[in-house]
């Protein structure tokens, strides 16, 4: 019998052992008395007497072990793409290896238990004060507003008890609790704990995220890595160092200093700890062939609104907008061209790319980096970089939609200054020249830095940051003269989304990853059938773009020339960090950024009409290769605010 097979069967035994221990107890709940109970926790006085007697009554509600009879195991989910095509399945527990306590790093025993449950070798199920308090503040709230579970109560809630969030509950937890102490030892208990518990990213038990989160066992586990995974219990996608890397190593840091506080390391150690930085591994659970930035963002999307066991175990079918014959096309411009610039020795470490079906706000492909073996962090969805010009459509369109001025008014691209604190603010344009009187349909064409800064302040910073939001942004933003210049930092999501509803003249929905979710059955779990609303003026976007024509036309943009009505801004920052180009025609908005994830310039010259719109050129030219050419609605098809 091999190991593995026999730690499987072992595990299943005690599993068992565990259900026919407690369902014994619940057959026979009176060995330990509610009165007992609540005295343990300090609360006999607290609780009413109605209460206890109510909750006495749902002690006889706990499960029977007949109802394993009909015990039906978990359903996989299925993911496919807009077209039917399976992308990927998850399965509940899919990816868990079960270990011996023994193999175990010491590092991280101590870790989650300091973390999750220091007294857990005195008490005998339940800890009295922690529980009692908690319970305290539920009675005065009349809701679950703290938690006081212990290791076993977790255990036990885990594979025995529903989800609800009530008194009673926590109570039958408790109870359950003391009974699988009497069963099993600590160490037995700390085990099936251990190889149990979500560990985030579809990883169930500490060997298999050891291995996903260091690319080492768990008992290689060194204290730096231990205290980071124990932080992962409490919130395991949110403390995620694939998530977010800094909030991962303050997490750990949480742990380190409660360690430190036990007296369960030294000061010195928890330092050394903290400085450690950590070779961070890869998510497993869900790679597969199929573009894993987009299964990443899929399953987050799912996980927020249905919730962790729903997605592994609910036997979902989902239905992304993901088409994955563009998903691939897009995967294969940003490799061939990133490769390129490398070749031409443009120093830009990444790229990202996503694109929206601005008639339903569908995301069609996305990309997140280069090379997902490489790096997973999903650019796409979770850097926020500068937009730098790409952002002046936004004030362009706020001067549009205010009624004073069209594509033709004149705006002086001359010499200006702003207070802006102690010091003044004086805008200049990339060339450091300045043009004089000029049309505003020329000035976004070269993209003149000055009359954008002069129409921001004419129409209001707050009415362009008020116009963002209803797109849909959500990134923050500060109202500094300079935002007209991309002074904020923006997801390509943000952009795409934002631009894509430019493109429909004004109307916006949602952009989402998925159009619908069903459960085994055929029943609808979830819609998203677009529902758009006008939240632009259709004049004030046709004019827009009118003008946005133009920069692909004759200004900046003309290396985004494909053959067809195009519209589109480039983007570049002063120091050269990020260059964008954002561009739509009325079927498909893409927003492609290209920088270095360490905020490195990439030299003089980066521009993204140089650098960035050849790219999008060539992505539009292969994604719409056979949809049919359409123009743009012209301003005078709709009435001028």
């Amino acid at each position: 019998m091999s190991t593995n097979t026999y730690r499987k069967q072992t595990a299943a035994r005690r599993s068992n052992h565990l259900t026919s221990g407690v369902v014994k107890f619940v057959q026979d709940v009176g060995q330990i008395s509610v009165a007992t109970l609540l005295g343990t926790t300090m609360l006999v006085s607290s609780v009413a007497a109605g209460g206890l007697v109510g909750l006495a009554i749902s002690f006889r509600n706990l499960p029977d072990v007949r109802v394993l009879r009909n015990y039906l195991p978990s359903e996989t989910s299925y993911v496919y793409d807009i077209n039917g095509t399976l992308l990927y399945s998850l399965h509940d527990e899919a990816n868990r290896e079960v270990v011996d306590l023994n193999e175990v790093s010491p590092h991280l025993k101590r870790a989650v238990l300091a973390i999750e449950d220091s007294y857990f070798y005195s008490h005998q199920g339940i800890n009295p004060s922690s529980v009692g308090r908690a319970m305290l503040a539920n009675v005065q709230a009349g809701s679950t507003v703290e938690g006081g579970s212990t290791i076993t109560m977790q255990l036990v809630k885990n594979l025995f008890l529903t989800p609800e969030q009530a008194i009673s509950r926590k109570v039958a937890e408790a109870v359950l609790s003391m009974r699988l102490e009497q069963i099993f030892a600590k160490d037995q208990i700390l085990e099936m704990y251990l190889n149990q518990v979500y560990w985030g990213h579809n990883t169930y038990g500490v060997e298999t995220a050891a291995q996903s989160y260091f690319n080492k066992s768990a008992k290689d586990l060194s204290l730096a890595e231990a205290a980071m995974m124990a932080g992962l219990i409490q919130a395991p996608e949110g403390y995620s160092p694939f998530v977010n890397y800094e909030l991962a190593k303050q997490r750990q840091a949480t742990v380190l200093g409660r360690m430190r506080q036990l007296g369960w390391i030294t000061p010195e150690e928890e330092n050394n700890a903290r400085a450690q930085p950590l070779l961070v591994g890869e998510i497993t659970s869900f790679r597969t062939s199929a573009s894993p930035y987009v299964t990443e963002a899929v399953v987050q999307e799912l996980k927020e609104t249905f919730g962790n066991d729903a997605v592994v175990k609910g036997g979902m079918r989902v239905q992304t907008t993901v088409s994955l014959d563009m998903q691939r096309m897009a995967e294969e411009t940003v490799r061939r061209n990133h490769a390129a610039m490398r070749a031409r020795g443009i120093r830009a470490d990444q790229m990202a790319l996503v694109a929206i079906d601005p008639r339903t706000h569908f995301v069609k492909a996305m990309v997140g980096g280069v090379n997902y073996d490489d790096s997973q962090f999903n650019r796409a969805v979770q850097a926020q970089r500068q937009p730098g010009s790409s952002f002046k459509p936004f004030v362009y369109y706020a001067a549009f939609a205010s009624g004073r001025y069209t594509p033709d008014s004149i705006i002086q691209d001359t010499p200006a200054s702003y207070p802006d604190g102690y010091e003044y603010y004086s805008p200049r344009n990339y060339d450091g020249s300045f043009m004089g009187s000029i049309p505003i349909r020329k000035a976004l064409e070269l993209s003149r830095n000055v009359p954008a800064v002069k129409l921001g302040q004419s129409v209001g910073i707050d009415r362009i940051i008020e116009i963002c939001r209803l797109l849909g942004i959500e990134s923050p933003m500060e109202p500094v003269i300079s935002l007209p210049l991309g002074a904020v930092d923006l997801t390509p999501m943000e952009m795409a989304g934002a631009y894509a509803t430019f493109a429909s003249n004004g109307w916006h929905s949602e952009p989402t990853f998925i159009v619908q979710v069903t459960d085994s059955n055929g029943n609808v779990l979830l819609d998203n059938t677009p529902k758009p609303q006008l939240i632009l003026d259709p004049w004030a976007t046709a004019a827009l773009t009118d003008v946005l024509q133009g920069v692909v036309a004759r200004g900046t943009g003309t290396a985004a020339q494909i053959g067809r009505p195009a519209a589109g801004k480039t983007g570049t920052t002063d120091s050269q960090r990020d260059v964008w180009f954002v561009g739509y025609v009325p079927q498909l908005a893409t927003a492609i950024w290209v920088g270095n994830d360490d905020y490195s310039p990439m030299g003089s010259g980066a521009t993204g009409g140089g650098y960035v719109a050849p790219v999008w050129r060539d992505f539009m030219q292969r994604a719409l290769v056979d949809v049919p050419v359409e123009g743009f609605r012209s301003p005078s098809e709709f009435a001028k605010p």
